[in-house]
């Protein structure tokens, strides 16, 4: 009984702030950065689509939070058209053209570290690539638009927001 008491104070004591599902009838936005969001938002607003507004965040926070990924990697992107039909991206990065089977490989056969530290181990970046091609295909800004809200950003700065409030 005791137990119980403990856990139900703890699950009390939990901050308001804690995901809660959330229902839109037309469209949401969700980062885990404020400002990512409120971008894609503002993308949304403006008469951009969804996939509009996922190169906007992607952009966006590759400047407030690159953590989470961002131009220097790669991605997936799954599309839902409006006639029902679903769309993937695979922009991952690349090995480089010159790369080989066995270039990680020693002459006896055995793994080097050269896959993991030293410049033969970094790939070519498809991020960049991706939402290009995303926003030609099924986009309705221009690029300069998308990425104008991240190059304000970075050029302007911006305040760290805690997760609990919105910008």
């Amino acid at each position: 009984m005791r137990r119980i008491q403990v856990l139900a104070l703890l699950a009390a004591a939990l901050p308001a702030w804690c995901a809660q599902p959330v229902r839109a009838r037309q469209a949401m936005v969700v980062a885990r950065e404020a400002h990512a969001t409120s971008v894609g938002l503002d993308v949304l607003r403006g008469g951009g689509n969804a996939v509009d507004a996922a190169v906007a965040v992607g952009f966006a926070l590759a400047v407030t939070h690159p953590a989470a990924g961002n131009i220097g990697g790669g991605g997936f992107m799954l599309v839902r058209l409006a006639n029902g039909r679903a769309v993937f991206l695979d922009f991952r990065e690349r090995a480089p053209l010159k790369a080989s089977r066995d270039m990680y490989l020693d002459a006896s056969g055995k793994a080097t570290q050269e896959s993991v530290t030293g410049y033969r181990a970094s790939a070519v970046p498809g991020t960049v690539r991706g939402f290009d091609y995303a926003l030609r295909r099924y986009g309705r800004k221009s690029w300069a638009e998308m990425v104008r809200p991240a190059v304000k950003l970075a050029s302007q700065g911006f305040r760290f927001l805690n997760a609990r409030r919105n910008p």
